[in-house]
């Protein structure tokens, strides 16, 4: 497994498997804590695993945690999706930078996203399942979602949005949800 750095974000990598595929189909080692720890990460620091399955067209996000942010290694085990992350610690080298990838089964490219860092994506194919490995239990009193349409941000999606959540629908743009977050660090 490789890890290499993604130069618009600091501090995120991307963990690329070498999947064995032969007749029967693909075999491919999806965590390794020798490659994460070389990469200057705690592999013991995760602490829960996830998983979301999303329609084509789907879109979840953009989410950041407030507090002490949610580092993630995320991973595309079905399907197809475009995957964002945007920067958003303040004093980073790479602040406010935005950064695109496809993950996919096929690759089973996994992406951390370090702490302070909104992520989110969409479904490219029908279905689209995302599995999550994050370093804190969640704690909903700590989500923050930021609005996937902001024109600031510009993000990109690749497909018409056919469905987002109540909460991310509602979201506010990145000036006001940074409020809410820091807000919310303090309480």
């Amino acid at each position: 497994m490789k890890a290499t750095p993604v130069p618009e974000i600091d501090g995120a990598y991307l963990f690329e498997p070498t999947p064995f595929a032969d007749e029967r189909g693909f075999f491919s080692r999806t965590f390794d804590a020798d490659a994460v720890r070389a990469a200057g990460l705690d592999p013991h620091a995760f602490v829960q695993d996830s998983v979301s399955r999303s329609a084509r067209g789907v879109l979840r996000g953009l989410h950041l945690r407030a507090g002490a942010g949610e580092a993630k290694l995320v991973r595309c085990s079905y399907g197809r999706v475009f995957d964002v992350v945007v920067d958003l610690r303040v004093g980073s080298p790479t602040y406010r930078n935005l950064a695109s990838f496809e993950l996919s089964d096929e690759t089973q490219v996994t992406l951390y996203v370090p702490a302070g860092c909104a992520h989110g994506f969409q479904a490219l194919t029908e279905p689209a399942d995302v599995s999550y490995r994050i370093d804190r239990p969640h704690d909903p009193a700590e989500d923050v979602t930021i609005a996937f349409d902001d024109p600031g941000l510009g993000v990109p999606w690749p497909l018409p949005v056919t469905s987002v959540s109540r909460r991310d629908r509602r979201a506010p743009h990145l000036a006001e949800a940074l409020k809410r977050a820091r807000t919310q660090k303090g309480s």
